[in-house]
């Protein structure tokens, strides 16, 4: 999806695990009308074709260096992201610190430490959701998936619930099914490695903008790893923003708050 007049570096927006780039239009509601701004769907997610197999972390970057050659090629990119979608920009920035020029991600800050003992049991129970499709869920109406997102987020009002609800499904049969490919769902076979994560992080040589939610359901869970003095030890050029009366889809939730502190951070560095 695109907003604002044409550029040839427009801000790119990446969005979550089992999000669509059409759920930005909150945010971009809220931003400078002038800000050129552009938002792909993942691939399996929004209005990508779904491959219809597992998918793999890295292939994230892949997708995210092609499209910025398509998007911006000849000059460093501002980013945004959304949880997974922060996570692939930050990583993406230290792998490729001579494109990204800024980084803002919001609650993209990595998952929990895995031990390895989990390893054997994730390959095994990998091996056994490979022998059982998964099936995409199905819903009757609109409006009955929005009040199911409503009850899992009462911070989301009944407005902003119904455009998700048609964001993330289409139309099947007599009713509406998710968009985003089933397959999204299988288990990870490999445990997340968060020391590989850091070491990548720690050659980000772009500014970085963490917002983080003060109602945070996935923060709590890092535990050390998830402070402002963590933080501010990883990312050499940190700014870090905690947002008041949100969890972790700020966006959704209060997208002009997250605007607020977006704008400063993007103007402060373009």
């Amino acid at each position: 999806m695109r907003w604002g007049p044409p550029s040839a570096s427009p801000i790119v927006l990446l969005h979550g695990f089992l999000d669509a780039a059409s759920t930005f239009q909150f945010l971009v509601d809220e931003l400078p009308e002038d800000w050129s701004l552009v938002a792909p769907d993942w691939r399996g997610f929004g209005e990508s074709e779904s491959q219809g197999s597992s998918y793999w972390f890295p292939e994230y970057f892949a997708d995210l260096d092609a499209l910025l050659d398509l998007f911006c090629p000849q000059q460093p990119v501002r980013l945004i992201g959304h949880s997974m979608g922060g996570n692939v920009a930050l990583m993406y920035a230290g792998i490729r610190p001579q494109r990204v020029q800024a980084v803002v991600s919001l609650e993209g800050f990595g998952l929990p430490r895995a031990p390895t003992s989990e390893a054997p049991g994730r390959y095994a129970q990998w091996l056994e959701e490979l022998r059982r499709p998964p099936r995409r869920s199905h819903y009757p109406s609109l409006e009955v998936f929005a009040r199911t997102l409503r009850l899992r987020n009462p911070r989301l009002t009944a407005e902003r619930a119904l455009f998700i609800a048609a964001a993330w499904t289409r139309p099947a049969g007599e009713g509406f099914e998710l968009a985003a490919d089933p397959w999204h769902r299988l288990v990870n076979p490999v445990p997340y490695r968060r020391d590989e994560t850091e070491a990548v992080w720690r050659l980000v040589e772009a500014p970085v903008l963490m917002a983080l939610g003060e109602l945070s359901e996935y923060l709590p869970r890092l535990g050390a790893d998830g402070t402002d003095e963590y933080f501010a030890d990883v990312f050499r050029r940190l700014t870090l923003r905690k947002l008041r009366g949100v969890g972790h889809m700020m966006h959704h939730e209060d997208p002009a708050q997250v605007a607020l502190h977006v704008r400063e951070f993007i103007e402060a560095h373009s």
